[in-house]
Order: structure tokens, then sequence, then C-alpha cells
């Protein structure tokens, strides 16, 4: 079945764009109504940091997530399999391009927003850099090799395993690799310090200050948000005074500018995982 779907997707690439997401739409709509128990965690998550909104509203943004969750799986038939023309054509650079220019040692926080792997892929295709991420490993190994392989495309990114230690990251680092880094999920209790998340403590991984900090790096957030010709990648300016010597100061203050982010297209965020799932000692579950 894994076999099947990569064939699939590779057919997909060869549709137009309208067509892919008018598929993604109907996808999404299904997945809505058929996937309960994800449904309740997005809509959990909506009723925490957006509590002043009407249960209508969350609701409406609650079908909104399913379908560009849906339209950007499916968009990654193109991305990884369509010409490469046609991935250039689709994918936006734009904004303070001149930060990831030269060799100065950067991380840049991308968010987990609908769009994060066109987003990777458009740096890679279009930037004279070698960039670098962290990958995890996917237990369906068909799966795992095509997203490896989807994300090694333009032969400009390199993707470290958890395996291979912060050492070999921060080396890259400071030889001029930028790290695209998604810090912005709970990934549980070892290492995770409580900062506010739309006011709601949230067990997050300090990685992006540490990583800055060993990397004597500046910090450059990478926005991607999907358009209806593709994506449009926003880099933008490096964020002064980080890192701090207060390392939760700094990933509060990350918290912060990623609200800012999803306050703009709160459609387009990664709602469907479980963010809050660890607890302050004495709290009780949310989910």
């Amino acid at each position: 079945m894994s076999q099947l779907g990569v064939l699939f997707m590779r057919a997909l690439a060869h549709l137009p764009l309208v067509g892919v997401r008018a598929l993604g739409w109907l996808l999404g709509r299904v997945l809505y109504f058929i996937v309960v128990p994800r449904r309740r965690v997005v809509q959990r998550n909506l009723e925490l940091c957006f509590p002043a909104w009407t249960a209508r509203r969350r609701r409406a943004l609650g079908r909104s997530i399913f379908i560009h969750v849906a339209q950007a799986w499916l968009d990654r038939s193109w991305l990884w399999h369509g010409k490469p023309a046609t991935v250039r054509e689709r994918l936006r650079i734009t904004g303070a391009l001149d930060e990831l220019r030269g060799s100065q040692p950067t991380v840049i926080f991308a968010p987990h927003f609908v769009g994060l792997d066109a987003g990777w892929t458009a740096l890679t295709q279009q930037l004279p850099r070698d960039f670098t991420t962290i990958y995890t490993d996917q237990a369906n190994k068909v799966v795992d090799a095509w997203i490896l392989a989807g994300r090694r495309r333009f032969g400009s990114g390199r993707l470290f395993g958890r395996a291979d230690g912060v050492k070999a990251i921060v080396s890259a680092l400071r030889e001029g690799a930028p790290l695209y880094l998604l810090p912005d999920m709970n990934f549980g209790p070892e290492e995770s310090i409580f900062v506010p998340f739309y006011g709601v403590q949230a067990a997050t991984v300090p990685s992006l200050s540490r990583f800055a900090k060993l990397g004597r790096a500046k910090v450059v957030p990478v926005i991607t948000r999907m358009t209806r010709s593709g994506y449009e990648v926003l880099v933008g300016p490096a964020w002064p005074g980080f890192p701090s010597d207060d390392m939760a100061a700094d990933t509060a203050r990350m918290n912060r500018h990623l609200q800012d982010y999803i306050d703009t297209m709160p459609g387009q965020y990664y709602w469907v995982h479980k963010r809050f799932k660890t607890r302050p000692a004495g709290e009780r579950p949310v989910y």
C-alpha cells in the first residue's frame, strides 16, 4: 500500500496545481469528518489558544486546518516529483534574503506551518548555500525512504538523524551551513521547559536558543505561506539580541514571535499536534 501511495504521488505531480489543491480540499473535508480523535485535538488546541472565539468560529477554522494539511501533503507530489522549473515557478522567496547570503552561522526558525517542506525545498533549490535540518526516522520504511529522497532532492540539504548528536550539527552550523530548525512542538518532558504559548504553559524544547548559542549564530525566521499559485517563503530579519544569557526567556520570546506569525494565518498552523500533551506537575491532562 505504501508503494502504491508513492506511485500515486508521482502521478499526481503532473496534474495542474488547481487539480492537486481540489483533491486536497476533498481529502481534507473527508478526514475532518472521519478522523474524529484528531479533530478533537484540533478543537481542544483552539479552545485553549483562542478562548474568546465563538465555538462556530473554531469549528470553521478546524475544517480549514484539515483542508490545508491535506493540500500541503498532496503538494509534496510536485515538490518532490515535479519538473524543477515547475517547482521554482510555484515557490516564491521574498523578504530579507540578505540574511541568508554569505557564510555567517545562521539558525533558521521554521515553525510548523503546513508549508514547511515547501520552505525547505525553496531554500535548497534556489539559494546557493548548503542547508541542514534534523530528521526523525519514520516507522514505515517505504515512506521513510520517500521522504528522505524528497528532502534531499536538490542536493544542497543535509539531514541529521537524532543519533548524529549535537556536536555534528553545531560543527556544520559553525562552518556556515544554516540549520533549518522546527522546535515548536511537544517532544515530551525530557529537556523541555514550560513557557507560555497563547497564555497556556507549554512544554517547549529550548533548542533554538541552545543551537544559536553553541553555533555562535544569528536566528532568522522563515515563514512559509500556502497561496493559490504555490507558496510564498518569507525570510524575516534576524532577531536582535538573540540568543541572550537566559534560555527560558529566549524560548518564551520564540513563542511570542510564533504567536504573531500564527495570527496572520491560523488555518495553516499544524494544530493537529498535541501541543499541550505534557503538563506541569499537578496539572490534569487537557486532551
